[in-house]
């Protein structure tokens, strides 16, 4: 019970660091966009993809929490998108596109080229799923703090007139 209500304590704690974090809600709204994009290709890419959040968090000015929980969300909505992934990128791929490198077996091959269909849909679909969470994610967190400044100004207003009378 005790463990329970101190991992509930953690988490709240992470949360309101993540509403407080440095640099506004912009950058949570970057971060996790970035974390769902880059999600979306890095199955195919045997995880090799998630290297890339760190350097896409530094140049487009992320936060790598909200990244890791953009990432985390990514994981588990990957399977339904990996149907719209592999449809999008064999209309970005030639009809009759099959990669041939001649010293591995042709399932090898076969594998291949499913997997690249998968890589260029996923960063297609990535990149639309970041920019359609960045928007939503941005404003509800504006709201929040808003509504946490309200709240504020109100509790001090309050304690003003207490102490006034």
């Amino acid at each position: 019970m005790e463990k329970r209500r101190n991992f509930r304590r953690w988490i709240k704690y992470k949360y309101v660091m993540l509403m407080r974090a440095k640099g506004g809600t912009s950058r949570v709204a970057m971060g996790f966009a970035i974390g769902i994009a880059i999600e979306m290709f890095t199955l195919p890419t045997f995880g090799f993809a998630f290297l890339l959040i760190f350097p896409l968090i530094y140049l487009l000015k992320g936060n790598l929490p909200a990244a890791l929980i953009g990432f985390v969300i990514g994981k588990v909505i990957y399977l339904p998108m990996a149907f719209l992934n592999a449809m999008v990128g064999g209309w970005m791929l030639p009809e009759h596109f099959t990669l041939h490198i001649p010293f591995l077996y042709g399932w090898v091959n076969r594998v291949l080229s499913t997997s690249l269909k998968l890589i260029i849909g996923g960063m297609i679909n990535g990149v639309v799923l970041g920019v359609l969470f960045y928007f939503p994610i941005k404003f509800s967190l504006e709201a929040f703090k808003n509504k946490r400044r309200e709240k504020r100004k109100l509790r001090r207003s309050r304690l003003e007139t207490r102490v006034a009378d």
